[in-house]
């Protein structure tokens, strides 16, 4: 089995067909959570990574994760029980779409709602239908999912994101035509030589000054910055 071992927790990863990697990696450390949140939303979980750092990172007494793939569902509950936060932490096998709506009739909302959604256009398809379903915007288009956390997102909540640094300023424009409004953005780039490749937002209702700045994780010698490493030193077991 293929086991990825954090400092306080392992996911199993063998039926998934996203990996751990450094985007998912780099929401959890960095998602922004308020003050006390009570609810904690996870949409397009995978493995359930995201979801176990946040439960780390917080006493939220309810972390939900989304997963749409019956596979991936299955081992993220694994990877949830096999945890110290398994009392805290739920999965449900459902689209955003259905989920969101449910949720809505009954008048639930999250404080916090983080994703990694797929942003691959249809063109990158890998013939793999749980792979493309992991990757490919087509299956969680960032309207919908825009959307779909304004409906569910308590009034002082927070809506944490990772997605290309191309798609950044239409993502912005987007979210702010359902009223949620940047007010941190990191922009994270390999190496100082290298481009931008990912943003992380954070969005609210309150329209604010957005607090901007950038990350680099390694120096061109393969070595970790101190930016990269206080981030993600909780976690990673050789930070």
């Amino acid at each position: 089995m293929s086991v990825f071992k954090f400092k306080q927790f392992s996911i199993a990863q063998d039926k998934c067909a996203m990996k751990i990697g450094t985007d998912g990696v780099l929401l959890g450390a960095w998602a922004q959570l308020g003050e006390y949140p009570g609810t904690i939303l996870d949409v397009g979980a995978g493995t359930g990574v995201i979801a176990l750092m946040l439960a780390q990172r917080s006493d939220a007494p309810t972390v939900g994760a989304l997963e749409i793939d019956e596979q991936a569902h299955e081992q993220c509950v694994d990877n949830f029980e096999a945890s110290n936060w398994g009392d805290r932490l739920f999965c449900y096998h459902a689209p955003f779409t259905e989920f969101v709506a449910e949720m809505y009739e009954e008048e639930e909302t999250y404080d916090v709602i983080v994703s990694n959604p797929p942003f691959y256009a249809e063109d990158y398809s890998s013939g793999n239908t749980q792979r493309d379903t992991a990757r490919l915007n087509a299956f969680l288009p960032f309207e919908d999912l825009i959307e779909g956390t304004s409906l569910i997102l308590s009034e002082t909540g927070i809506f944490n994101v990772i997605i290309p640094f191309k798609e950044e300023a239409a993502f912005v424009e987007m979210a702010a035509n359902f009223g949620l409004y940047p007010f941190k953005i990191t922009r994270v780039k390999g190496t100082i030589e290298s481009d931008v490749k990912r943003s992380l937002l954070a969005f609210s209702f309150q329209e604010v000054t957005c607090q901007e700045n950038e990350l680099v994780i390694e120096t061109p010698r393969h070595q970790y910055t101190p930016e990269y490493i206080v981030l993600t030193k909780d976690f990673y077991l050789k930070m």
